[in-house]
């Protein structure tokens, strides 16, 4: 005889408790638990799940361990070899996460036909039939022999299908839709995404074989399920962007083999994804002509920089109350910036409204932009133009100094490569400054030096 059990887990950490808490005790996070319902054998107090796939290996030293055979799939993509660390490793589990219709499985179709032409990959699809899968695929013009389309969400006959393909890469579109079948809880609930990421990362494990997960995200912008299932994985991927932008920004957050500070940006179209080499040209290839507002910055992702625009507005407050927008860039720092501003060059803003953007739906998570952010703002309110071959960089401190950052030298050449003249970055840097080209460098102290270099 089996009964039901009600428990209540976290969706933070996985932990279970007979009642619902307001805050988890071992996470501490708040109004995350949820409640389960699973069958278990009469007498058995504890739920345990069989596994389906066994992982295991023979103790050996370190030193007769050979890595001979750990070489990376490279998959032609280079935007997403460049995210992924240089390929992807035999026998890893990737989690990719992103909002609904983002272009995660149009992505991974992509991936299937660069890997299609040596190895075997299984896709399997809980969300859509096989004819869909099909033809979405004809749309991007995939037609590889070696691609095998599963319709199923049911663990165990994924399993058997694995074992009878033996394919190089399997991919579950998405772990919410595949369910443990020794567990009685619903798709997508803690405890089957939990186990049914164990059995995967078995999978990856035993049979050497790339796994990729998609996963979907909450309305926080989080992976639904547990906290525990991106610790399970070796690559968490994320597409960031609304769907709405035609520009996917793809950054790994989390990289067992690799870095997590590259990016990949593609952009989406009729025919798919299409991978975007030079960035710079197209987020500076529609910046307006002659107008008040606009800076040039140059950011870093990893070891890549790439030039943003920096738009900022102000306008006169309808309200007691004046308020601050910012997209792609850190609000707090904004406000930073404006009060700044307003001790420094006695700028009246407390009844000014002002909006910064970062142009293409970029986000900036360096502080290396908030000179080239304060002289947008400065030259929105005041009204003058900056020169539009004209780049900067720098972080502001709070009084009103501008601070050294990091990789200027690569800065100031990929500027000069887009033919930029000048470049105003912070003094510090040009004490170890061994540029060489043509551009002028010019070192600023202050941000107050900086605002009249662009207004001279």
């Amino acid at each position: 005889m089996k009964k039901q059990r009600i428990k209540f887990l976290c969706r933070q950490c996985g932990y279970d408790c007979a009642q619902w808490l307001g805050r988890c005790p071992s996470c501490g996070a708040w109004n995350s638990f949820t409640e389960e319902k699973f069958s278990e054998p009469a007498g058995k107090t504890h739920f345990v799940s069989k596994q389906l796939a066994g992982f295991s290996s023979e103790v050996l030293k370190l030193k007769e361990i050979s890595i001979k055979d750990f070489s990376r799939y490279r998959t032609a993509i280079k935007e997403f070899d460049n995210v992924i660390g240089g390929g992807i490793v035999p026998g890893s589990l990737i989690l990719l996460g992103g909002a609904p219709g983002i272009g995660k499985s149009t992505l991974m179709l992509h991936i299937s036909n660069a890997l299609g032409s040596k190895n075997k990959i299984l896709y399997v699809s809980g969300e859509e039939s096989l004819s869909q899968v099909k033809s979405r695929a004809e749309r991007l013009k995939i037609e590889k022999d070696n691609i095998f389309l599963f319709s199923e969400t049911n663990l165990q006959n994924i399993i058997t299908a694995v074992d009878k393909i033996q394919p190089n890469f399997l991919v579950v579109d998405s772990i919410q839709t595949t369910y443990h079948p020794e567990i009685s809880s619903a798709p997508g609930t803690v405890v089957q995404v939990r186990e049914t990421a164990a059995e995967f990362l078995r999978i990856a494990k035993s049979k050497d074989i790339a796994v990729f997960l998609l996963g979907h995200i909450t309305k926080e912008g989080d992976l639904a399920g547990p906290r525990v299932l991106e610790h399970i994985v070796d690559t968490v991927l994320y597409f960031e962007n609304e769907r709405a932008h035609k520009y996917r920004i793809l950054r790994a957050f989390k990289n067992r083999f690799g870095p997590t500070s590259e990016i990949g940006i593609f952009e989406m179209n009729s025919w798919g994804l299409s991978e975007i080499s030079n960035p710079s040209l197209v987020f500076l290839g529609e910046r307006a002509l002659n107008s008040a507002g606009n800076a040039i910055t140059v950011s870093m992702e990893g070891t890549r920089p790439f030039l943003l625009e920096v738009q900022a507005l102000t306008s006169r407050t309808a309200f007691g109350l004046p308020r601050r927008m910012v997209s792609g860039y850190d609000a707090n720092r904004v406000t930073i910036l404006i009060a700044v501003l307003e001790k420094k060059l006695n700028m009246p803003f407390g009844m000014q409204d002002v909006f910064v953007n970062i142009a293409g739906g970029v986000k900036i998570k360096e502080t290396s932009a908030d000179l080239s952010v304060a002289c947008a703002i400065m030259s929105a309110s005041v009204g003058f133009i900056c020169p539009r071959d004209i780049i900067v960089f720098g972080e502001v401190g709070l009084s009103g100094e501008v601070r050294s950052v990091s990789f200027a030298m690569e800065r100031i050449c990929e500027a000069e490569k887009l033919g930029f003249k000048k470049a105003i970055i912070p003094k510090g840097n040009l004490k170890n400054l061994s540029y060489k080209g043509a551009m002028e460098v010019i070192g600023t102290e202050t941000i107050d030096s900086a605002v009249k270099f662009l207004r001279a």
